[in-house]
């Protein structure tokens, strides 16, 4: 029964309900309000005694005659259909004012609107808002004004090159256009001179660093685009070679190198392996554009291109950095055949280190050797080890650490892991006749060093959020900077805090370098040579 209601009142014309009081408009619409009429209309007495006396007609075969089928204004007059609603029961209609009823407004109007439109004012279709465009695939296009001022620049320093500019010519361009440190002149010609003709003519220029808008980009996205080859993401270190020989060819500092061009290649290697342990994070190789964003490199190259004193360059560059990690290197090599093995790592810092750790490290658990002699160990891999061993203070030492300890591989450090390093570290104390620190104190002071999130093991998260984590690791098998720990010298605290921005490599590299050249100074003397060396002059080896 429902079901024929609903379909009825689907194509039910809302006319035939004879309803003065509603719009049929309204009902077309609305075909839910339809059907509850309808339905309220079949429940009237009025309606029931109509239906009825229709089907008596029907059967009889009369003609039906039901008034009102046509719809039109004059039905309602003459309607014998029940209204739903009681006379007297409706609710009174709106006034209708020819003033302010927007239907009456429009029935005059002839404009050929229904008397039955809605009586909301018709919205105009809003304005469609133009967002403009804020990626650009290979940069945000200069503005004009700052377009031009750079043209105008080019054309200056390209003004009588006709065919365009050599690679020795070209450092202004990377200078004072680019704003480049001036050793990337040739990796930035080669860069543009694509087909290696030897000259970068100015359009040749204008559409690299102009039309490709390499010049709106910041100065990261800029270097690591100029370096890298063009079928990669990332940076290996390779790419890192041709500026590192233009800056030993150009930088004031690195003069005295000019003659010893094997140590040239040293110092390359060195600054190389130097940003790779601090810069490359994932420890992959492969140097990405995130995380030289997050580096310090880009200010590192442009504080080199500024400062005539490279040594003065702490991060990555300084020579005395390079002679420090190489001499180190060749004192432990007693072979000198560029390889390094258990028994010659055991003997540096003066057997500082305990046995187990040393093997642990031959292990490669913190990181793979690049050395392909198995047992031995590479110089980059001895650049990585210093840098680590030196500077506690650092996250690339602290994951490097915490892989050593971390037997399981679990990523935490529990109390079994870390008496098993330390029971080597008592026994040397013993056999020193120094007193013995317990393990279970030496646990209590390490919790209260740290103060880890769960005091029944240590994460990285805990040593990294924590300026004394490198303690830990010197008390587990480094016995040298374990007893200077516990017997501080006041004169070296007072020291860095007076130097805050020195790490704890730039204040060992510098004390070092002081000892090697003194060391430098008394061989020369006792070779009767008379000559004191001078590092500005010549090469130290």
């Amino acid at each position: 029964m429902d079901a024929e209601v609903e379909r009825y009142v689907t194509s039910l014309d809302p006319d035939l309900l004879q309803l003065a009081e509603v719009s049929p408009l309204a009902l077309k619409q609305n075909p839910d309000i339809a059907q509850g009429l309808y339905s309220q209309w079949l429940t009237l007495p009025e309606t029931s005694k109509m239906v009825k006396s229709l089907i008596e007609d029907a059967k009889a075969g009369a003609p039906l005659n039901v008034p009102g089928s046509c719809s039109g204004t004059n039905a309602a007059a003459g309607n014998p259909l029940p209204s739903m609603f009681v006379p007297g029961s409706a609710p009174p209609l709106s006034p209708r004012s020819t003033t302010g009823s927007p239907r009456v407004a429009k029935r005059g109007t002839g404009t050929g609107v229904s008397s039955f439109a809605s009586p909301l004012k018709l919205v105009s279709e809003p304005v469609r808002e133009v967002i403009p465009q804020f990626y650009f695939k290979y940069g945000c296009p200069p503005p004009e004004e700052l377009k031009e001022q750079c043209l105008s620049r080019i054309e200056n320093i390209f003004f009588g090159h006709v065919d365009g500019l050599q690679i020795h010519e070209f450092k202004s361009v990377t200078k004072d256009i680019c704003k480049l440190p001036s050793f990337f002149s040739a990796a930035l010609f080669r860069k543009i001179d694509v087909d290696c003709t030897g000259t970068v003519t100015r359009d040749a220029f204008v559409d690299y660093w102009v039309n490709s808008n390499m010049m709106t980009t910041d100065i990261t996205t800029q270097i690591f685009n100029i370096l890298k080859q063009p079928d990669r993401k990332y940076l290996s270190q390779e790419d890192f070679k041709p500026v590192l020989q233009e800056l030993l060819a150009t930088h004031p500092g690195l003069e005295f190198l000019h003659g010893t061009p094997e140590f040239q290649e040293r110092y390359a290697e060195t600054v190389i392996y130097r940003i790779f342990y601090y810069v490359n994070r994932s420890g992959n190789g492969q140097l990405t554009l995130r995380e030289l964003k997050r580096g310090n490199l880009i200010a590192a190259m442009q504080h080199a291109d500024e400062e005539e004193d490279i040594n003065k360059v702490l991060r990555y560059f300084s020579y005395e950095h390079f002679y420090v990690i190489y001499c180190k290197f060749w004192e432990l090599d007693t072979d000198h055949d560029f390889l390094i093995d258990k028994e010659n790592l055991i003997r540096y810092g003066n057997h500082a280190l305990t046995y187990r750790i040393v093997d642990k490290i031959f292990s490669q658990a913190p990181r793979k050797f690049t050395s392909k002699v198995e047992g031995k160990m590479g110089y980059e891999d001895f650049v990585y080890f210093i840098l680590a061993e030196e500077d506690k203070s650092s996250e690339p030492s602290l994951e490097y650490w915490f892989k050593c300890i971390d037997l399981d591989g679990n990523e935490i450090l529990t109390p079994n892991e870390m008496q098993f390093f330390y029971e080597e570290q008592l026994h040397r104390m013993e056999c020193m006749t120094q007193e013995p620190v317990l393990f279970e104190d030496i646990l209590c002071q390490m919790i209260d060093m740290i103060a880890p999130e769960n005091e029944s093991h240590f994460s990285l998260r805990d040593l990294k959020g924590n300026k004394l984590s490198g303690n830990v690791f010197n008390i587990l098998f480094n016995l040298n900077k374990f007893m200077a720990f516990e017997t501080r010298d006041p004169f070296l605290a007072r020291q860095e805090r007076e130097e805050p921005n020195l790490t704890e490599w730039d204040r060992f590299a510098h004390t070092e370098y002081i000892r090697l050249s003194m060391e430098e100074d008394a061989e020369d003397a006792s070779n009767g040579s008379g000559d004191v060396w001078d590092e500005s002059l010549e090469a130290p080896f």
